[in-house]
């Protein structure tokens, strides 16, 4: 019998996209095959904080053991089956403190880190192999500054982790916003409106600006610069009247921002991570153009049509692209500990295949470079100086 080298965990943190389960089973047959056990910790970090330190205990909502047969079965499938939150240990509100611990935590917002690594001690996890955006892994950044061994992999439909040109989920969240929007195009012209979509983006926007690029839409308005209604106004209408079918598409980032430098937002509820839900730029767009556009069309408002795409993209199963970079990251991560190393992240940059340090993903923001990447006058992409740049253009942070 082949003793076991050790043990594996890994978990999914954050809003869910495709190419998670294929990470997974990446991770989970190479590391089985090395020798390993694999620990999936499910509902991410809120797993590791929930859990009792007792064998007696019913922990099933927190971990599973990983096989072979579970992941093959899983590993066409969208999201993550071992299911996600958005919970920060270092950072837990008195209310969500687990039952039996809040006479040991009473503050109104406690750290629990202590527990987290008491709890990977307990089920034997030496390396811990969290898949994530920048909120997901700056935690786990903290975990491995801790002393706790961490190897992450990067998701986002956004793509703005810092340190790699690619996410997982980026580019079956772009597809989808290419071919949604292209459908929905069809109603714009067939009644000759405006049409007015908004796609995820909060602090980057990637989602809206290569979408544009590839011609789904007229314009874009991106988080990383204030736009005027005013101007986007003329510039539709122009669109509009140069195509035949009288139609004309603006993309727009839930994070786009109006002269006043405001993004909008449903409620002042904060997440863990002190982020506010965003909501209805989309919304606000679309009543002020219909208003504006009548001072471009013999006072008439012309009708518009608004869309927010929202889960459609991040839903449904990976596309080609998401399906193979989770399988190589999930490799890489194995790799990285077979050859006894940690506190790295897997990464693509400019074209290859890398890691680079996780705490890269504090350092700073990744966001489209406005200078290079977008035409501020004209809320569309740049179209030149392409040579030497990396697969999708703008997502290279170097």
């Amino acid at each position: 019998m082949t003793r076991l080298k050790g043990t594996i965990g890994i978990l999914t943190g954050g809003g869910d996209v495709p190419g998670l389960n294929p990470a997974i089973r990446a991770v989970t047959i190479r590391a089985l095959r090395e020798g390993y056990r694999v620990v999936g910790i499910r509902r991410g970090w809120e797993g590791l904080v929930s859990m009792t330190r007792d064998k007696k205990a019913d922990n099933s909502a927190s971990y599973i053991d990983l096989t072979e047969e579970i992941v093959n079965r899983l590993v066409r499938t969208g999201g993550t089956f071992l299911h996600t939150s958005r919970t920060r240990p270092s950072h837990i509100p008195k209310d969500n403190v687990p039952d039996h611990l809040k006479e040991k935590y009473s503050d109104s917002v406690n750290d629990l880190t202590s527990e987290v690594i008491d709890n990977l001690s307990w089920l034997g996890i030496q390396y811990l192999i969290p898949i994530g955006g920048d909120d997901t892994l700056s935690y786990a950044a903290h975990l491995q500054k801790e002393g706790f061994r961490c190897v992450a992999i990067p998701k986002t439909m956004d793509n703005d982790v810092p340190g790699t040109d690619y996410c997982i989920g980026f580019s079956t969240a772009v597809t989808r916003v290419i071919k949604l929007t292209h459908d929905l195009r069809t109603t714009a012209d067939s009644h000759q409106r405006l049409m007015v979509i908004e796609v995820f983006g909060r602090y980057a926007g990637f989602t809206a600006l290569l979408p544009t690029m590839a011609g789904a839409a007229n314009r874009c308005l991106i988080p990383e610069h204030p736009f005027c209604m005013e101007r986007l106004t003329e510039l539709l209408m122009k669109d509009r009247k140069a195509n035949q079918s009288s139609s004309a598409v603006v993309l727009v980032s839930e994070g786009a921002k109006t002269e006043s430098g405001e993004m909008l937002f449903k409620s002042n509820e904060k997440d863990m991570y002190g982020h506010r839900k965003l909501g209805g730029i989309g919304d606000y767009v679309s009543t002020e153009l219909k208003k504006l556009s009548a001072k471009h069309n013999n006072n008439r408002p012309i009708h518009n049509v608004n869309q927010r795409l929202g889960y459609l993209i991040r839903s449904g199963d990976p596309d080609a692209l998401d399906s193979i970079v989770p399988m190589v990251f999930g490799n890489m991560a194995l790799d990285i500990i077979l050859k006894k190393r940690h506190g790295r992240l897997v990464s693509i940059r400019k074209g290859q295949y890398d890691d680079v340090p996780l705490d890269i993903v504090t350092s700073f923001k990744k966001v489209v470079d406005v200078d290079k990447y977008y035409n501020a006058e004209r809320y569309r992409p740049v179209f030149k100086s392409f040579e030497g740049k990396s697969l999708l253009v703008m997502t290279s942070d170097i």
